[in-house]
This record gives structure tokens, sequence and C-alpha cells, in this order.
């Protein structure tokens, strides 16, 4: 039997779930990267399985074998001990019990998470010895198998820390719920003030994740219970009788596996890669993932294709001077206006006159002609809404002051002009006392 979905399937979860690893390991986050290397592992060694027994089951790579299968068994614990220290972390955020955490508390809890992450499926590893029946078996199209000798002990050793597991991130995932919403009006500043360096959405999606695969590791489970016992629990006698002929390889073509047995051995093996997509489906498309995404653009770009990033920097003395800002209008080379919103003084709505201001700035130098022969001229216009009453006085004031010229200093201590753009340095400001000639005209 050749099936060549199963090893794409799993290479494609094995690589998919290093995506989000940079930010996880940024942030020392001992739970998820265990999530991530276990998952990481597990899918190669399923990979490689299907493909080096896709269509045969030989008695090959004995040593291989025995390493896979051990591994495995860690993996069914420390999937459920990840997600557990993940949601008991996320708890104490919630609650007011993080606040104010030294370094020596974040080293405590790292050092915890280690032993539960790794620690403990290490032991438990060990501790597989105990219920294994034989050395193991080989299923033609999926590799090597964990044989387990189906009793009582077997299911203390095997399932019951898992299930344990799952269950207290269970209440452990409750407990941050309930601390959120007695805090849910200020909660995004108490995760500021609790130095974990989290964001309310990085917070949920640890959250979201953990609980997704809690469930998910249980209905694992259950199907792993249902399938093994559903023939019985064999009786435990002793270590010689349940070990004996302990160095025995089972070999199962899929023809003499029954139909619904295969089905079960289907399902049973696509949950390790969908675990992995589960993980991957929180943490790919999140902000921080995008970043990554883009940062790894940049160093391809810089390293491999050898292209230096232009900044604004470096493009700055490449602008033509005739190109004003976007805020401008241009009607010439040097000419640009900007035009203010409109500008209410204490009117009311029955009495008012309008009146449209406007100056102008004219700048030349006669004596540079090579740098520039022209002028330049910036036009301010604004409508000012007048009460009537003020408006008659303001008149003969008009009257007076048009036309009328002042000096430079002046101009720009009564009416400030529009700031002119900055790639338009064409003259120093010493140069400009000495040349510039500014005329207003009030309309």
């Amino acid at each position: 039997m050749t099936v060549t979905g199963l090893p794409f399937g799993a290479f494609l979860a094995a690589l998919l779930v290093l995506i989000p690893l940079p930010g996880h390991w940024r942030a020392r986050n001992i739970p998820t990267l265990s999530i991530i290397a276990w998952l990481f592992v597990i899918n190669v060694t399923h990979g490689i399985n299907t493909i080096a027994w896709s269509d045969n089951f030989d008695m090959k790579l004995a040593v291989w074998c025995d390493i896979v299968i051990r591994l495995d068994a860690g993996a069914n614990l420390a999937l459920p001990a990840a997600c557990f220290c993940l949601c008991m972390h996320l708890e104490r955020v919630a609650s007011v019990r993080l606040v104010g955490t030294n370094a020596l508390d974040k080293r405590r809890r790292m050092i915890i998470d280690l032993v539960v992450c790794l620690g403990l499926p290490i032991i438990y590893m060990a501790l597989f010895y105990i219920v294994q029946g034989h050395r193991f078996d080989i299923v033609e199209g999926f590799g090597c198998h964990a044989a387990t000798y189906v009793s009582i002990p077997e299911f203390f050793i095997v399932w019951f820390l898992p299930i344990v597991f799952a269950l207290g991130t269970l209440v452990f995932s409750a407990l941050a719920f309930l601390h959120f919403f007695r805090r849910r009006a200020t909660f995004a500043t108490h995760l500021a003030s609790s130095s974990a360096g989290l964001t309310p959405g990085r917070y949920f999606r640890l959250m979201s994740m953990s609980i997704v695969l809690m469930f998910w590791s249980l209905l694992i489970i259950s199907c792993n219970l249902y399938f093994n016992y559903r023939p019985g629990l064999r009786p435990w006698t002793n270590w010689a009788d349940v070990h004996s002929n302990f160095s025995r390889v089972s070999r199962f073509p899929t023809k003499f596996i029954p139909e619904d047995s295969l089905r079960w051995t289907y399902f049973l093996w696509w949950t390790t890669p969908i675990s992995a997509y589960i993980f991957v489906l929180f943490f790919a498309f999140g902000q921080d993932a995008l970043r990554e995404y883009w940062a790894c653009v940049q160093w391809i770009s810089t390293n491999v294709l050898r292209r230096k990033p232009q900044g604004m920097s470096q493009l700055g003395s490449l602008l033509p001077i005739s190109s004003p800002p976007p805020s401008y209008d241009q009607k010439d080379s040097k000419t640009f206006t900007h035009k203010s919103s409109q500008t209410k003084l204490l009117a009311s709505p029955s009495s008012t006159t309008h009146y449209d201001s406007k100056f102008s700035i004219t700048a030349t130098s006669p004596s540079d002609t090579h740098s520039f022969s022209d002028s330049m001229s910036y036009h301010y216009e604004r409508r000012l809404d007048i009460p009537q009453d003020v408006s008659a006085s303001m008149d003969s004031t008009f009257t007076r002051l048009s036309p009328i010229s002042i000096s430079q200093s002046s101009l720009f201590t009564c009416i400030p002009p529009p700031t002119p753009p900055a790639p338009a340095r064409l003259f120093d400001d010493d140069r400009l006392s000495r040349y510039s000639t500014v005329t207003t005209h009030a309309i």
C-alpha cells in the first residue's frame, strides 16, 4: 500500500509549526516552545515512518523504532502538560499575584515549566517499559507503533496523567476567564503593569489555543481508550508473564487489518498533524507573525539578493526643487497655495460679515542668478466670519492699512505664514534677510 498524502501532511505540519518559533523564543515562553518542539519531532518521525514503510511491513530500522515509540509516549504527556503550564501562567497574569514579579520569580517559573514540559515526559518514557508487552509493532503504510499490555496499570501509567493535565487546563482557563470578567474594564492596563509582556490580543490567543488543544487532547485520549479497550482488559499477572518474549516484533499488512480498525488507525495517525495545524492557526496570522514575515523578507532582500534599502535621508537630496509636498497646490514651478479651514470669531448665525484676507510672500535673490532667477511665492488665504458690529470698525482699519509694506520680522510676528515645504532650501537665512522683499495685501 502506497499512501503519498501521509508524508506530505506530516512534513507540512512540521514545517508550519516552526513559523511562530522566533517570537516565542524571544519571549522565553517555555510551554509554547515545548509544544512547538514536540509537534515538530513527532510529525517528522511520523513522516519518515510513512516513507520507510509506505508499501511494505519489513523488519528494519529496529533502533529507530525503539526511539520513535518512546517519543510517541513522551508526546502523549508533553502536549497536555504544556497546555496546563500555559494556562496556569495565564491565570496568574489575569490575577493580581503576578504584579511586581522579579527576575528570581521568572527564573523559578521557567524551571517549573522545564520540569513539567520536559522532565516529566522523559520520566514517562522510562516508565513506559513497565506496560510494554513486546518490543514494537510494524503496520504497513504507517511504520512502527508501540505495543502496550492493555490493563489497569497501563491506564494509570499511560493515560491517567494526560487526563489530569487536561482537566487541570480546564480549571485554570476557567479561573483566568473569571479574573478577566472581574476586571475587564481595566484588563489592558492590568496586563501592561503585570510585567508579563503580553497584550490583550496575544493573551487571548494563548488562552484560546490552550483551551482548543485541551479539548482536542481529551478527544484523542477518548478515541485511543475506545480503540484499545474495546476488546477488553487483560489481567496483570506478574512481570515475567507480561514481558515474556519481549523481543518479538509483530507485523501487520493492511490487507489483513479489518476495515474498521484501519479507519481508526488513519484517524489516530492524522491527529498529530491536525494538532500542529491547530497551533499554527492561532499564531501564524497575528501581528507578531506578520512582523516576522516582513523581517524575513528584509533579511533575504539584504543578505541574499544584496539589495540596500533606500531611506528618506538618502532620497531627500534627489528630490527636485519644484516638487512641493502633497498639502500644497502647485501653480507654477515655485508657487504653492495653502488654504486653511474656516475660522469663526464669536459670530452669531444671523449677523455676520465675510472677509477674504490674503497675503503673499515673495522672495527673490537678484545676485545669485545661477542658482535661481525667478521668484518664489507663497499664497495664504483665510475666510473670516465677523459680526456686523465689529465689521464696521474693521472696514476703516483695513482701508487705512491697505496696501501697506511691512518688514519680514513684523509680518511673521503678527500673521505667521504657512510653513514652506522642507525640500525648498534655496538660500540661507542670512541671504534671505538681505534680498527678500515681503509684501502683504488685505482685501
